[in-house]
């Protein structure tokens, strides 16, 4: 009981903002392509150069950026205020053997919100980009709340995909399993009026410090990833956090037929005060994901929220390695 709670503590403390003072590094290392060092002015011009696409075209209101033409297509649904840049390392790394559709949800990266247009209207575009593009049996690939919709996805429509990888994205907010569902709409709705209240500079203030605490390891990196995300919407933001804290996937996971990758980050510095093991995360992880029938749950060290940043080589291979295995059944 004292680890899960443990747990959970960190959960909460990780996922809104880093409130607690945790273990920052030193910027001396960034692992995004091993252990090579990235510059916050190499890092900005690496954000903007994405390799050139093949198409550029909206489904209901998301924007899709399609890179490559043949092989097995896959869908990368990026997280809460992210847009297609969070993908950039594996649109390079698999471009060349996949048919790649990169998203980007009204709101976010500097997209107009959409009035009306929620959580619901966005996993229907997935659906409705599957069919009107007549896409055989992709690979959902997604981050955090990107990782929450493929998880939804493959509840509903199993028969059209291949396979799921979900990147820190679980099917109930860590921390909230045990809330009922009245807890969790209250506590939704206090959470996202504070972040839609927020003015332009505390809304950039916000994401810097989750960016900083939360989302990667290397402080130059966090500051540049955060102008990104500071781009997005706010009352946007709020609403999609919301409900994705209201969600709970897990009554329906046994209903997903095909193989699930569970990517979990682990920063040792992070969880030093927790007591928190390696093997103690991916348990939990494991927990939160009881009843999916084909499951693998892998840990990504070190890495944080943006795991692709962090650990870019390692993600990439546990999708290669993921997209073999697929092939091969």
């Amino acid at each position: 009981m004292k680890v899960r709670l443990s747990v959970v503590s960190l959960a909460f403390t990780l996922a809104f903002g880093g409130v607690l003072p945790l273990a920052a590094a030193d910027g001396t290392q960034n692992s995004r392509s091993g252990n090579t060092q990235i510059s916050a002015a190499e890092a900005t011009n690496a954000l903007v150069a994405m390799p050139p696409s093949t198409a550029v075209f909206e489904v209901g209101p998301v924007l899709v950026e399609q890179f490559g033409e043949s092989g097995r297509p896959l869908i990368l649904i990026p997280g809460l205020a992210s847009g297609s840049w969070v993908w950039q390392d594996t649109v390079r790394q698999f471009k060349g053997n996949h048919t790649l559709y990169v998203l980007t949800l009204p709101g976010f990266s500097g997209r107009a919100a959409r009035p009306g247009q929620t959580y619901d209207s966005a996993r229907q575009a997935v659906q409705d980009l599957i069919s009107s593009r007549k896409l055989t049996k992709p690979v959902l690939i997604g981050h955090s709340l990107g990782g929450i919709m493929a998880l939804d996805l493959a509840q509903k429509a199993s028969g059209q995909l291949a396979g799921v990888i979900a990147i820190d994205g679980l099917p109930v907010f860590p921390g909230s399993e045990n809330m009922s569902l009245e807890q969790r709409q209250q506590a939704a709705q206090s959470m996202s009026g504070k972040m839609a209240a927020a003015s332009p500079a505390e809304f950039v203030a916000q994401q810097g410090d989750y960016m900083k605490h939360t989302g990667v390891i290397d402080p130059a990196l966090a500051a540049e990833l955060a102008k990104l995300t500071a781009k997005s919407d706010p009352a946007a933001t709020a609403q999609y956090m919301a409900e994705v804290f209201k969600t709970d996937l897990r009554p329906g996971l046994s209903k997903i037929s095909v193989p699930v990758l569970l990517m979990a980050p682990y920063n040792p510095p992070d969880m030093v005060n927790f007591r928190i093991s390696e093997s103690m995360k991916r348990d939990y992880y494991k927990s939160l994901m009881r009843g999916t029938a084909n499951l693998n749950v892998v840990t990504i060290a070190p890495a944080r929220h943006f795991v692709m940043w962090d650990q870019s080589q390692k993600v990439g291979q546990e999708i290669q390695q993921f997209l073999q295995q697929v092939d091969k059944n």
